[in-house]
């Protein structure tokens, strides 16, 4: 199956939500999407981060937000 998305034409924000809508699909079943195993180390290491007091946690719709505000800000009028 081939697909052609008209991606010239598409705004940032309509990239986004097909993205978006692609991973909403991908991710009912997860066991069909296979992390790498450098994850896993990212994850270790970032776990590591908040446990010393270096990073903190930022929920998903606030990290949506502010991935959207800065896009915005990125756009061409």
């Amino acid at each position: 199956m081939t697909v052609d998305l008209p991606l010239a034409q598409m705004t940032v924000a309509d990239k986004l939500l097909a993205m978006e809508l692609l991973w909403a699909d991908l991710s009912k079943d997860p066991a069909q999407v296979l992390s790498p195993a450098w994850h896993g180390d990212v994850l270790r290491s970032r776990r590591e981060q908040v446990l010393q007091g270096e990073a903190r946690f930022q929920g998903w719709d606030a990290a949506l937000d502010e991935l959207r505000a800065e896009l915005r800000g990125h756009q061409a009028p």
